[in-house]
């Protein structure tokens, strides 16, 4: 079997298992949302917490409840990180130095997982099982909560109340990210995940002498962490390494994880909104531009330009042998096209075309399937504006799901797309600006800048994946790649909760011949261009001066 033939035959697979579970998982997701009755370890935490679950809460006391939470855990991530030293289990590893503490803490906490460290050589037990892990499960929920109350917008009706936070929270946690997550380690360490609190200890001879390799709760963090598009590697090597990703059926099993809560959430919303069918046509937007970047990715990894490409059959440089092209191209897309971060591959070393496509994947706003939860909304915001422009096209006032999209609706919609490429952009032209920043690169010319850019890109989009020719651990990228997370993940969720509050607040107006039919394949088409051509416009010229200008020369 060709290597072409191979990587068809994995992504046909991945699809079907993905279209396997899309419906008794999504449906699940909407029960366990929708529930009227608590299970008792819920109430124990409620009680905990001093949480009423059953207090319908407006958009705003949502928000404080997310933020509350969010800076509870990068104030603990913090604290524990500055105080390894002193912990149990911490392999002899030293405190973190205050830049990188207050940078992963930030990173883990808004679904990030940026690591300007080595996991192996930098965090011990405690911090990596009770502070990493923990934020992997809980980041995730988040994401998700917010997602549903923009549901719940759309699907109520002359109310503001959207919920309760800390319901949607634990549910999230409980119902759907453990069970998932645990089944999924259980498989991981029957293929070859390891899953220890082993110490520090020399494995093999090598050239220059032997190695020291450190154990760890691998395969349970390495669930979550692609369950929860999450992405931080336990290792430095992430999921190219073999003790996170062994084998060939755990890197599909990974990739499968990765989409399997974001494809699955359109099913929920349709669901919850009372139509599948509009379920199907944002599942359908979601399944077009990705299954269309892995057949792009591929075809650019696979294409022989040179006789080193030609004898290895296509770009083997930076990609594990196990997993082939076809493997890490679908590894990478799907990991950009979400907010995982996680990598089997070095994008850096893929073509300049390839490392394009990697970028482009983010700059979507990765909603294609997206994150858990914020690739929903993330999509469901594009529908908006998708719906706007429908409007125009006609001289129609704009409805999405009996809501009318007004001047208020659209102002909030502009503000969550504006945000990121403010911040990808504006914080890119610092760093090639500034005389020390541009000292980071490990690469001149359209190389380098496509990795300055895409540090940014991922930190705002909060993917968490990088080039890895770029020296990030340094005050200034440590800073500014934080602030990026913080701002790129919370000031999106201000204008998603605006906006689900607004519609929750209208009265529906009902279906007439001249309603945009949303549910159908040209409003698919339509989203789909929409997407495109907006990110297109907005970083078309940072891409001409990085990969374009790499893949063209």
């Amino acid at each position: 079997m060709g290597p072409v033939t191979a990587g068809v035959l994995q992504l046909l697979a991945l699809t079907g298992a993905l279209a396997l579970v899309h419906v008794p998982l999504g449906t699940y997701m909407a029960r366990v949302y929708s529930a009227k009755r608590h299970l008792r370890a819920e109430r124990w935490i409620y009680r905990g917490i001093g949480a009423d679950p059953d207090i319908e809460m407006t958009w705003p006391a949502y928000l404080r409840g997310i933020l509350a939470f969010s800076a509870a855990g990068v104030l603990f991530l913090y604290l524990l990180q500055r105080l390894q030293g002193v912990l149990p289990g911490s392999l002899g590893f030293s405190s973190v130095s205050p830049a990188q503490s207050f940078d992963t803490a930030v990173s883990f906490v808004t679904n990030t997982n940026w690591q300007s460290y080595s996991g192996e050589q930098t965090m011990g037990h405690v911090v990596q099982t009770a502070g990493l892990a923990v934020q992997n499960f809980v980041s995730a929920a988040v994401g998700m909560a917010v997602a549903v109350a923009l549901v719940r917008g759309f699907a109520r009706s002359r109310t503001g109340e959207l919920g309760n936070f800390w319901a949607d929270l634990v549910r999230g946690t409980l119902r759907i990210l453990v069970p998932i997550a645990a089944l999924a380690a259980v498989v991981l360490v029957a293929c070859g995940a390891i899953q220890n609190f082993s110490g520090i200890h020399e494995v093999g001879q090598f050239t220059g002498g032997s190695k020291q390799w450190n154990g760890g709760a691998v395969a349970s963090q390495e669930a979550i962490k692609e369950l929860g598009t999450n992405g931080g590697g336990y290792f430095n090597a992430n999921s190219a390494h073999p003790f996170e990703n062994p084998t060939p059926f755990t890197n599909l099993l990974e990739i499968f994880l990765i989409l399997v809560i974001p494809f699955s959430l359109t099913r929920t919303f349709g669901v919850l909104v009372g139509s599948v069918k509009q379920g199907y046509a944002i599942l359908a937007t979601m399944a077009t531009i990705w299954l269309g970047f892995a057949a792009l990715m591929m075809w650019t990894e696979f294409a022989h330009h040179g006789p080193a490409l030609q004898a290895a059959g296509g770009a083997m440089e930076g990609k594990e042998v196990r997993f082939g092209i076809g493997g890490s191209s679908i590894f990478a897309v799907s990991t950009t096209l979400t907010s995982t971060g996680a990598v089997d591959s070095f994008h850096s070393s893929f073509t300049g075309l390839g490392g394009g496509i990697t970028l482009l994947g983010m700059m979507l706003g990765e909603i294609a399937p997206g994150g858990v939860g914020s690739g929903l909304y993330g999509m469901l915001i594009m529908a908006v504006i998708a719906v706007f422009i429908a409007g125009l096209m006609v001289g129609r006032t704009p409805e999405y799901l009996g809501k009318k999209i007004g001047a208020r609706e659209m102002k909030l919609a502009a503000a969550y797309i504006l945000i990121t490429p403010a911040l990808v952009l504006v914080l890119t032209a610092a760093s090639m600006a500034l005389p020390t920043p541009p000292h980071s690169m490990l690469n001149p010319g359209a190389h380098g800048f496509s990795e300055v850019l895409y540090a940014f890109t991922s930190a705002s989009n909060n993917n968490g994946s990088a080039f890895a020719g770029l020296n990030a651990n340094t005050d200034w990228f440590n800073t500014m790649t934080g602030l990026a997370m913080l701002f790129g993940r919370f000031l999106p969720m201000v204008f998603v909760l605006a906006l689900a509050g607004s519609l929750a607040g209208q009265t529906p107006v009902p279906a007439t011949a001249g309603t945009l039919r949303t549910e159908k394949p040209l409003f698919a088409g339509l989203l789909v261009g929409a997407i495109l051509i907006i990110t297109g416009l907005t970083y078309f010229p940072a891409l001409a001066l990085g990969p374009l200008a790499e893949g063209l020369a």
